[in-house]
């Protein structure tokens, strides 16, 4: 009879990690690790429709196989588009640069 696998899923929070540690039958696929880790009811936030989830920081699909050690993650909606905010610091970077060498004469 095969070893089981051995993985760890992980939820992360603002504030920490949550990260359970499994022992699953060969032939596991993601969906299967995330749904033995308890997460999904400790968490009613998640929703496998919406959540991305992926193996070791890279983009998978629910019926993924997983392999010995994989790390399962499970990742949040993003609060706000990457982009925009660059776009917003640069802008107020560059006021903060025209402003600051200017003086009242005082």
């Amino acid at each position: 009879m095969p070893d089981p696998l051995s993985v760890e899923v992980i939820y992360a929070l603002p504030a920490r990690q949550q990260i359970v540690r499994l022992k699953l039958p060969p032939g596991s696929t993601l969906r299967h690790a995330i749904e033995a880790s308890g997460l999904l009811q400790k968490y009613p936030e998640i929703d496998l429709t919406k959540n991305k989830v992926g193996i070791f920081a890279k983009l998978s699909k629910l019926d993924a196989p997983l392999r010995d050690q994989d790390r399962v993650e499970i990742y949040r909606p993003l609060i706000a588009d990457p982009k925009e905010v660059r776009k917003q610091r640069a802008a107020e970077g560059k006021i903060m640069k025209k402003g600051a060498g200017d003086s009242d004469g005082e």
